[in-house]
């Protein structure tokens, strides 16, 4: 017989043979069923585990019996009255107290008495922030935030108007230096007073010296706050830009079409209000223009006020009207010096910017002088409307002085004493210029 071959009298058969001697899928096939057990395994141990946790944690924050409403807040009730009272436990049921609220000193309790908490966890509805949401019972939530503690301070300039306020009007100032336009934009105006009942208010732009030309707004009806929201432009040299004064003048426009001067405001531009290439929302109350005539040498308006606190007197020059100006002086500019005098000696001078050659030149301008609640009574302001009349020299178109009885009468002493009866007051009157050469 031939080597290598099978003999039945070897005793082996094909199931004898080794496993590594089977067809290589069916080696595939039994390790990726083991493999596939133990992956099985492993995921019901896991699942099983997970359950065991769950099911440990619910048992130990079993909910007490009987305690469920106390525990609860129903409907819009903050606090309910059995929360604060004595509550239902079953004698059997130990009490714990909560890791928040240890350390406190707590009653013990026996024999099934209940004994009174020293302070009410639970504060009263009444004692609790106010709120603007409607359900009372998110004021009781930690964390929550108190709208009322995060509100913007209420601007004064809408809310707060002066006594005797013809009006307020608010509006915008840009100056581009490049195309040279000034930017005006008229936003809206308040309590205006109209003489009717009804009020159709429209305001006219000028920008003073020039009176012949003005812009116009839109009139708007039955109203005494209109919004008006529209935008003008004005061309003017960089260089005599602040000389300029801009003047608005609201009037009421009646039935018969007719226009009723309500007020006016005069805004001079000054360097400070055009630097920068930004817009600038500016508001002020409105004025009631002067219907008597200027005198024979002009006017001045200007206001005082005395700070006792400070012992600081302040000087605010506001306007002249009905200057006699020079012949051919349109080149020539007006300035106003304030003067301190006490007994009649010059104490200290200050003086305003120069406005080109106008008979009404509007100035705006404060000065502050240091006096002593003693010298009151021996001190005066001196205020001269001065034109220069080339180089260093300057020609008085007027003057006026205010002062204590010892220096003046009339205007100019009721003035004076306005200013010291009502201190850190700002007193505005007209005062008429006189001519005079003394120094």
């Amino acid at each position: 017989m031939a080597a290598g071959q099978w003999c039945e009298g070897d005793g082996l058969s094909p199931a004898s043979q080794s496993p590594w001697s089977l067809p290589p899928e069916h080696v595939a096939l039994v390790i990726g069923g083991i493999i596939g057990g133990l992956l099985l395994l492993l995921l019901l141990i896991g699942v099983s585990c997970w359950l065991w946790k769950r099911l440990c944690a619910t048992s130990t924050y079993e909910e007490l019996p009987g305690t469920t409403a106390a525990s609860s807040v129903q409907g819009d009730k903050l606090c309910p009255p059995h929360a604060r009272t004595q509550t239902s436990r079953p004698p059997g049921m130990p009490f714990v107290v909560p890791p928040s609220v240890q350390g406190r000193d707590w009653v013990p309790l026996h024999r099934r008495e209940w004994a009174q908490a020293p302070r009410d966890l639970c504060p009263a509805p009444e004692l609790l922030p106010h709120t603007t949401g409607s359900n009372p019972g998110d004021a009781c939530v930690v964390g929550t935030i108190n709208p009322e503690l995060y509100k913007f301070p209420e601007d004064q300039s809408e809310s707060h108007f002066p006594e005797g306020c013809l009006g307020r009007l608010w509006f915008s100032v840009e100056y581009q230096q490049e195309a040279e336009r000034l930017l005006v934009g008229l936003i809206k105006a308040q309590g205006l007073r109209a003489p009717s009942e009804t009020c159709s208010p429209l305001v006219k732009l000028h920008l003073l010296p020039d009176e012949r030309r003005f812009l116009q707004s839109r009139a708007k009806r039955k109203t005494a706050s209109p919004q008006f929201d529209e935008h003008f432009v004005f061309q003017v040299s960089s260089r005599s830009i602040t000389q300029r004064v801009l003047r608005f003048s609201v009037y009421h426009v009646d039935k018969q079409k007719k226009h009723q001067l309500l007020g006016q405001v005069l805004f001079p531009l000054k360097n400070e209000t055009l630097l920068g290439d930004c817009r600038h929302v500016i508001w002020r109350d409105l004025e009631a223009e002067s219907l008597e005539p200027p005198s024979e040498f002009g006017d001045l308006q200007f206001c005082l006020s005395y700070n006792d606190r400070l012992n600081r007197l302040t000087v605010v020059v506001l306007r002249a009207k009905g200057l006699q100006l020079q012949e051919d002086a349109s080149c020539l500019s007006v300035f106003v010096k304030v003067s301190l005098m006490n007994h009649n000696k010059f104490v200290k001078c200050r003086k305003t910017s120069a406005v080109l050659g106008s008979t009404n030149p509007v100035y705006s301008e404060t000065f502050s002088f240091k006096v002593d609640p003693a010298e009151l009574d021996t001190a005066s302001l001196s205020l001269t409307v001065l034109q220069n009349a080339g180089g260093d020299k300057s020609c008085e178109l007027g003057r006026v002085v205010v002062g204590p009885y010892m220096y003046t009468r009339g205007k100019e002493l009721a003035h004076w004493d306005e200013m010291l009866g009502k201190p850190r007051e700002l007193v505005k009157r007209w005062h008429a210029l006189c001519h005079t050469t003394e120094p």
